[in-house]
């Protein structure tokens, strides 16, 4: 008895390893549930600070290496206001959520102002011009772009149970700011959307076939429902053209297409279309939301569809429009 408490005492004694701070970073970031891209985003920027400071540990640092690192950003390297923001939030994240540093200097580092820009717009004829250089797949998503006023990764992660054919609706799950809503599916993509979903479905019947067939869920799903990631429903509508395996899990997957192919297509389309302006995928968004502008829709519902959280960000397109709201008309061209 004596000699099984002392080996149980040295075993006790035996610490355990704590995980990387990198692995500290990720484990705290599944833990709260927020996108993979984040997490992909935030280890990155921890991992450069570090390098940048000769590897010392964050605990070992503070506000004068965040604004020195911030700083050498936006001068040597000349990186975006957006891209700042981004690293101090990741910053802030490792101090708070990992290391829980909670202390005054974290909230009075000033974040970079975003200039404030106008988003480019296409008209009309441009739209459909773009569009017409399209074929196929990415003339299906680019036109849910458009037509729905749909993000890019929004268009990407659609899933089949978020398809309402009989509402002629879709269902944005966890957008931007992790908030749900609900848009409009127009009808005349309807009959290729469900064409498409036929595709996704065949797919989905060979990997199942092939004992495979599960699509990654959100870390709760995944436990309350063991077996909703082979159901047809959970499935992604733009499936990928080949199953990988999942850098979370390591577990063989199909997942969503890469939102890159999209990307390269709207690109080639407008140099094939002659565009001047520099139109994104993003562009077919602020395109939406000006042309309903135009068509008299009020800028609350706008709002709704688009998913800002305030109605100030759904007002630059009345800037767009220059109008202001007002239908103002230069004195030049009253004669």
């Amino acid at each position: 008895m004596a000699s099984f408490r002392k080996a149980d005492c040295a075993a006790s004694a035996v610490p355990v390893q704590q995980p990387r701070l990198l692995d500290q970073v990720r484990q705290r970031v599944r833990r709260l549930g927020l996108a993979r891209r984040t997490e992909e985003a935030y280890v990155g920027w921890v991992r450069r600070f570090i390098l940048a400071n000769g590897k010392r540990h964050p605990a070992e640092m503070g506000a004068p290496e965040i604004e020195r690192f911030l700083t050498d950003l936006a001068v040597e390297v000349g990186v975006s206001a957006s891209t700042q923001n981004q690293a101090l939030s990741a910053l802030l994240f490792l101090y708070k959520q990992v290391l829980g540093v909670e202390l005054p200097w974290l909230d009075g580092i000033e974040r970079a102002k975003k200039p404030q820009r106008l988003p480019v717009v296409l008209t009309r004829a441009e739209v459909v011009a773009l569009l017409g250089q399209l074929t196929g797949t990415p003339w299906l998503m680019a036109s849910l772009l458009y037509g729905a006023g749909l993000r890019l990764m929004e268009c990407v992660r659609l899933r089949v149970k978020d398809v309402d054919f009989g509402k002629a609706e879709l269902v944005v799950r966890q957008g931007k700011g992790g908030k749900d809503r609900r848009t409009m599916l127009p009808s005349t993509l309807i009959a290729p959307l469900q064409a498409q979903m036929d595709e996704a479905r065949r797919i989905h019947q060979r990997d199942l076939d092939a004992g495979f067939g599960r699509v990654w869920l959100p870390d709760a799903l995944a436990r309350k429902y063991p077996q909703a990631n082979a159901e047809w429903g959970w499935q992604y509508i733009f499936p990928a053209s080949v199953r990988s395996h999942d850098p979370r899990d390591g577990r063989e997957r199909r997942h969503h297409l890469d939102e890159s192919r999209l990307q390269r297509a709207v690109k080639q389309a407008r140099l094939r279309a002659g565009l001047a302006k520099p139109a994104t995928c993003h562009t077919l968004r602020h395109s939406f939301a000006t042309h309903l502008l135009e068509d008299g829709y009020d800028l609350r519902t706008i709002q709704e569809l688009l998913g800002h959280a305030d109605v100030s960000t759904t007002q630059i397109y009345t800037h767009v429009l220059n109008r202001g709201g007002r239908g103002v008309v230069s004195p030049l061209d009253r004669g």
